[in-house]
């Protein structure tokens, strides 16, 4: 096993887990710790399953955050959302758990986890979570409907 201060994701081929429960996040120190900044990462193609129905469900998730001491690994965010895959959970479900799974690991400073998904029975869901307080000099972009049928 690689030494945990080190990424075991990036730099080696993955094996894709099929549970975002036990799923370990990868993070990185903060390069400017002494900055408040906005990172944002958008998966346009995040893919669960309904835990009624197994019918798969698609998403849009946004996050925003403002790094505390550690900021969040890419790749390691990319795996942690394929766990997703073959996860029955209802979207508030998926949205909370991505959100969780985050603060968990970089406690960041302020984070927000938006999911838009494509309807199914006609009715788009949108989920937004937000925990912290955003530093009042911190460029935030707005959020905005993802442009899908059914709105």
């Amino acid at each position: 096993m690689k030494n945990t201060k080190e990424p075991r994701y990036l730099g080696s081929k993955s094996k894709i887990q099929n549970s975002p429960d036990n799923f370990i996040l990868d993070t990185v120190k903060n390069p400017h710790p002494d900055e408040d900044y906005c990172v944002r990462f958008t998966a346009p193609e995040f893919t669960s399953i309904c835990p009624i129905t197994s019918q798969p469900d698609f998403g849009n998730f946004i996050v925003d955050y403002v790094p505390n001491k550690k900021i969040m690994e890419s790749k390691s965010f990319k795996l942690f959302l394929f766990t997703f895959r073959n996860y029955g959970g209802f979207h508030e479900d998926c949205t909370i758990k991505v959100a969780k799974k985050i603060i968990k690991y970089i406690s960041p400073k302020w984070i927000r986890v938006a999911s838009y998904w494509n309807p199914r029975g006609g009715i788009p869901i949108d989920v937004v979570f937000q925990r912290g307080k955003r530093p009042k000099n911190v460029y935030v972009e707005e959020l905005d409907i993802p442009n899908y049928s059914g709105r």
